[in-house]
């Protein structure tokens, strides 16, 4: 099917199967079986309506997750969408591996050049670090273990003993460190390969490479759907694991979509574009800050607007001196709502967050749309409203200087 691009854009002739949408485009018109049209709009995945003027006609419209989704109804065709992001895959890699890992992640641990699309380039992507985090052997660890066993080893667990055995000799609780591959980095890694496995969009020769690294794994026990994904520290020796884990992570923790709902099934992945945004810049701005003092606060807890702590507020960040007073807020919004400039609904909860905090300056960061930096002082109060705008499609380093012009901005003044 042709991309969504156009103000009534119509394929109503056309069978369903591949639909693709671009981030915050025009609404487009696709044909759709009525229970697949109904979930994507239950589900919030893309803005769905049914035309009130053409019966089996959905009209469509993309938001901020990005990413491959395939919706099957019994009895018909699977629909897929791609909904495809307006900034480059290669720029979108970078937003996540800084935020993930801003030390250590460098532009071009990642080439993702040879594709388009998210998710064959997160496929892609993910492979290679695999194969790089493997290629010298499984790493292994030591996992404390508990058991009943004829043989002791280890030590024996005298209280489940009497609790469990009322005394008999054998079988033995015992608990002991044993030396094995079946450790939590080999763990997750393995789930997010099988994720992976389970999408729709995968290439065949990345699905290839996939099979063989879950081949690799087929001794690490498998997480259950469900269960609590186990941790990990970075440490000396876990770390060619590292940019390996970070996506698997990404993968793994609360990106994908996969569910059941009566007769219909939704398997796929998505971004969200406005938290991927919002997490890049509040690691970024903490970085940035770092020489100055104090601590960077991400997603701040604690904060109150009123003087009884009824009305909470959470700001994006909030940077706090070493006394733990406040020295700059600021919040990240992905995208303006209106044409004309930046939404004026942003400056009025920025001018909340100033006056809870105390503090006489707020910055806004947007990702670059349609407004340059301005700035407004607020009548009465002198509180003081900077809305900047970061141009994502430049090279990182470009971008990295920018946030350290606003963080410059952030900082005069301020007394840590």
């Amino acid at each position: 099917m042709n991309s969504g691009g156009a103000e009534g854009d119509i394929d109503g002739d056309a069978d369903w199967g591949v639909i693709e949408l671009v981030e915050h485009a025009r609404p487009v018109s696709r044909r759709l079986p009525d229970a697949v049209g109904r979930e994507l709009a239950a589900s919030r995945i893309v803005e769905a309506a049914p035309d009130p003027y053409a019966a089996g006609l959905w009209t469509l419209r993309a938001g901020s997750k990005v990413g491959a989704v395939r919706v099957e109804a019994a009895g018909e065709e699977p629909v897929t969408l791609r909904i495809t992001p307006k900034v480059a895959i290669g720029r979108l890699f970078f937003l996540l591996g800084y935020s993930l890992d801003p030390r250590g992640w460098r532009d071009g641990d990642v080439d993702v050049a040879q594709h388009r699309e998210l998710l064959p380039a997160l496929a892609h992507a993910f492979e290679r670090q695999v194969e790089r985090a493997l290629g010298r052997g499984l790493l292994q660890g030591y996992q404390a273990t508990e058991e009943a066993s004829l043989v002791v080893r280890g030590r024996i667990r005298e209280a489940e003993q009497i609790r469990r055995r009322f005394g008999a000799a054998l079988p033995v609780e015992i608990a002991y460190d044993e030396f094995t591959t079946d450790i939590a980095e080999n763990r997750l890694l393995r789930a997010a390969v099988e994720r992976l496995l389970r999408l729709p969009g995968v290439p065949r020769d990345v699905r290839a490479r996939l099979l063989h690294q879950r081949a690799r794994l087929a001794d690490v026990t498998p997480l259950v759907r469900g269960q609590e994904l186990p941790q990990w520290r970075p440490t000396r020796l876990n770390s060619r694991y590292r940019h390996a884990l970070h996506l698997a992570r990404a993968i793994l923790d609360g990106a994908s979509a996969e569910h059941r709902a009566g007769a219909l099934r939704v398997d796929g992945f998505l971004f969200d574009m406005n938290k991927l945004f919002e997490d890049f810049v509040c690691v970024a701005l903490r970085e940035a800050l770092a020489p100055y003092g104090g601590r960077g606060s991400l997603q701040a807890r604690g904060v109150h607007l009123d003087e009884d702590d009824a009305i909470r507020i959470r700001p994006d960040f909030v940077w706090y001196g070493e006394r733990g007073t406040p020295l700059a807020v600021a919040d990240a919004k992905y995208k303006a709502g209106r044409p004309e400039g930046y939404p004026e609904a942003d400056l009025y909860q920025m001018l909340a967050y100033c006056t809870a905090l105390g503090l006489g300056a707020g910055h806004l960061v947007y990702a670059k749309g349609n407004a340059p930096h301005t700035s407004h002082q607020v009548r009465r109060a002198g509180t003081v409203l900077h809305q900047h705008a970061l141009d994502l499609d430049q090279e990182p380093a470009g971008l990295l200087s920018d946030v350290a012009e606003l963080v410059r901005e952030m900082a005069r003044g301020a007394t840590v």
